[in-house]
């Protein structure tokens, strides 16, 4: 009992020393947990700077790779466009090449389809060549004379074929033949002579201000001498005064008839419609007759030329000029003003018809080639 007694005096000693040494181990506890903690972020951010430096230096690397990137990029571009420059140059050579193949290729088909056509292709071709030549001719010249020749030029050549397949063609040749002749021609040059005809007569044609005599009429019929006085003469006696009276009365009756006679042919009445006709000098005269040559050459040209209006125009003003200063009772007036109303009629403009129908007859055969 007395072993067991001071125990429970004890106990309440224990407990309090435990409650001082309580507070200290929290703080120590709490100063180990705040050393760690301080370490762990020392740690951590000398972690953070090691990789914030990684970093930076790793950024630096890239923007160095970048730079020289970059710059090889600006050399490569470079190249390419001298690339581009010289391959668009071989492109366009090889494009102007290809053009010069392709015009070189088709002229080389059109040489092998020129060889391989056959012979009558070949003469129908050049059928072909000649009328439109000659249809441009026509139409330059407005003769249908080329046009006419062509057509029968080639209707020889195709009748000595003598080939059943070019019976078409020969008769659309007849029929266009058939309508060229009956367009009808102009004789130019024979026209061309016919003025130079009357050109040459103007200097002779007579002027109504110098009529020259008519030959059917220059001396009228001589009177006739009185047989009775010749022989009323013969019978009276030598000497007598009735003989000499009678043949004094016959000399006087054959003078006066022959001065009435070239009285009356020195006088002539001629109805004139335009007076100042006949006012005209002499050297007024030659003018007029050069001027109506100049009026003929005119229209001599105008022909030549085929300006056909204009040679209307020369002819009417001519014909005029004859008309009205020149005396149209003379059978030279009368001729050269027939002449010059007839080349008037003759000289026109012709419109000159295509032969179409032989064109195609020819296509038609040719297979339209």
């Amino acid at each position: 009992m007395t072993d067991s007694s001071p125990a429970p005096a004890l106990q309440p000693r224990h407990g309090a020393s435990d409650a001082h040494l309580l507070p200290t181990r929290w703080i120590v506890a709490g100063a180990l947990l705040l050393a760690v903690l301080s370490a762990g972020a020392v740690v951590y951010a000398w972690n953070t700077q090691q990789r914030v430096k990684g970093l930076e230096q790793q950024l630096v690397k890239r923007q160095q790779d970048s730079a020289e990137q970059s710059a090889e990029a600006q050399l490569l571009a470079k190249q390419a466009q001298e690339a581009a420059r010289e391959s668009a140059a071989k492109v366009a050579l090889l494009e102007a090449r290809v053009a010069e193949v392709s015009v070189q290729r088709t002229q080389l088909e059109a040489l092998i389809q020129t060889m391989s056509r056959s012979q009558d292709e070949n003469l129908l071709a050049d059928v072909d060549a000649a009328i439109r030549v000659a249809v441009q001719q026509a139409a330059i010249t407005g003769s249908v004379e080329p046009l006419l020749h062509t057509l029968r030029h080639a209707d020889e050549r195709l009748a000595r074929q003598d080939q059943p397949r070019l019976q078409g063609v020969r008769r659309a040749l007849a029929q266009d033949i058939e309508r060229v002749r009956a367009a009808g021609r102009v004789d130019l040059a024979a026209l061309v002579m016919r003025i130079d005809e009357v050109v040459r007569t103007v200097d002779e044609l007579p002027l109504l201000a110098a009529a020259e005599r008519r030959r059917g009429a220059s001396l009228p019929a001589q009177p006739a001498p009185e047989p009775a006085a010749p022989a009323a003469a013969a019978s009276a006696p030598a000497g007598t005064w009735a003989g000499l009276r009678q043949s004094v009365a016959a000399g006087w009756d054959a003078v006066a008839g022959r001065i009435w006679s070239e009285a009356r042919s020195l006088i002539r009445v001629t109805p004139i419609e335009h007076p100042e006709a006949m006012l005209i000098a002499p050297e007024q005269a030659w003018f007029l007759r050069e001027n109506l040559k100049l009026r003929l050459l005119n229209a001599r040209l105008a022909l030549m030329s085929r300006q056909f209006d204009t040679a209307q125009a020369d002819l009417h003003d001519a014909q005029a000029a004859l008309d009205r200063y020149f005396d149209r009772n003379s059978k030279r007036v009368a001729a050269a003003g027939d002449a010059l109303r007839q080349i008037s009629g003759e000289a026109r403009q012709l419109d000159v018809p295509r032969p179409d129908a032989t064109l195609a007859a020819i296509a038609a055969v040719t297979g339209g080639r």
